[in-house]
């Protein structure tokens, strides 16, 4: 542990909910406030995670800035917050707030180390938004102007230092997962499957994540049409920001595959360990851009055997506790659902503790926030922080 307190100012893109966001509220709910002292700047305002980064004691300030790019008035901003919190280390979340930590730490007098947290997987560069992709080609320029990238996935590790992010800079933090409030319960189990009309011996998977095109709901929901010929007492629940029944695009993709009630559309909501631990089946049908997917994890901590796309580091969590399939095949999604329904319950249960022994050995929150903690230390040992002009 390090000897005096280490100040960390962590800047973000947003606050709004989100793999990387949810990773860094755990960690700062998590992080040892005895040697610690975390603060957080969003570059825009507000965000679903303020609240609760608050609840916890971390101070949360905002650049008010609008999607798009930044003005001299949210760079002056910055500049200001970090001459009030003279932070020892900035670490960066997202590439639009990497960016923003590496130009406030050159741009003030202490120039404190920085780190990059990176948690996407870049599989086609020109699919990105114009703004995301001139920021990743940025960050690989001055990459090395940083202490630490730390990746969440070896395959995100691998295509960066592709296109130049410095690979002796590198290292990889896998997310972690609180295997205590997700849990296998009996209890949600049947009280979610009350709650909705399911049947207790109907197979339920589940799909969590807001939609967006990376996330590939068409996959899903055309596996479910394919699944449910040869299992019909099959349901589907889908949980996330704008899967909603109102979403036109999902609710006319339900209408052409005949399915009816059969899926669920939730929306965004705040009891997951809950919804989680009432699956058969957790889900992951992405077609690119994942890294380290939260929702597989957790999934896999509630006892929930896991069929994944092979995005990201997704076949890595998963290894040989549940399927693996190739992305934006639904023929090879619900193939595998096919396997795990026809295991039966007994089977499933298996691997599901197998998958939850898997979080717990390589995963679990608390050895992962130490990981964090231990570089922060090493950046503050450091008798300089080489950085390339």
């Amino acid at each position: 542990m390090p000897t005096a307190t280490i100040r960390i100012t962590h800047v973000t893109t947003g606050l709004e909910v989100g793999g990387a966001e949810i990773m860094l509220y755990r960690l700062l709910a998590n992080s040892d406030s005895r040697y610690f002292r975390h603060s957080v700047i969003s570059l825009t305002a507000g965000g679903t995670l303020r609240p609760q980064i608050e609840s916890v004691g971390v101070p949360v300030f905002d650049l008010g800035m609008q999607r798009g790019f930044p003005t001299p008035g949210s760079a002056l901003r910055l500049l200001r917050l970090l001459g009030r919190l003279a932070p020892d280390i900035l670490q960066g979340w997202m590439y639009h707030g990497n960016l923003a930590a590496w130009f406030g730490s050159i741009t003030t007098r202490q120039q404190p180390p920085v780190i990059w947290g990176i948690h996407h997987s870049i599989y086609d560069l020109e699919r990105e938004k114009r703004l995301t992709a001139a920021a990743i080609k940025l960050g690989a320029r001055v990459s090395g102007a940083c202490y630490r990238l730390i990746y969440v996935s070896h395959v995100s590790r691998e295509q960066h230092e592709r296109i130049g992010y410095r690979s002796d800079r590198g290292c990889i933090i896998p997310n972690g997962f609180e295997t205590e409030r997700f849990q296998p319960s009996p209890t949600s189990r049947a009280e979610v499957r009350d709650e909705f009309g399911i049947a207790t011996d109907a197979p339920l998977i589940g799909l969590v994540c807001r939609y967006h095109p990376m996330k590939d709901h068409a996959n899903f929901l055309r596996a479910a049409a394919q699944l449910l010929p040869s299992h019909p007492n099959a349901r589907f629940l889908l949980i996330g920001t704008d899967v909603t029944p109102e979403n036109p695009d999902l609710q006319a993709l339900v209408t052409q595959l005949g399915l009816g009630d059969r899926a669920l559309f939730l929306g965004q909501r705040d009891d997951m360990p809950r919804l989680m631990a009432a699956l058969d089946i957790g889900g992951l049908s992405s077609a690119t851009g994942e890294a380290f997917p939260l929702v597989v994890g957790e999934a896999m901590a509630c006892g929930v055997p896991c069929t994944v796309t092979d995005v990201g580091d997704a076949g890595v969590m998963v290894a040989d506790t549940g399927r693996v399939v190739p992305p934006k095949n639904p023929n090879a999604l619900a193939a595998a659902w096919s396997e795990l329904i026809e295991l039966g319950a007994d089977g499933r249960a298996l691997l599901g503790a197998r998958a939850r022994a898997r979080v717990q050995e390589h995963f679990a929150l608390p050895a992962v926030t130490a990981q964090y903690e231990q570089i922060y230390t090493q950046a503050m040992a450091s008798s300089t922080c080489i950085r390339d002009k």
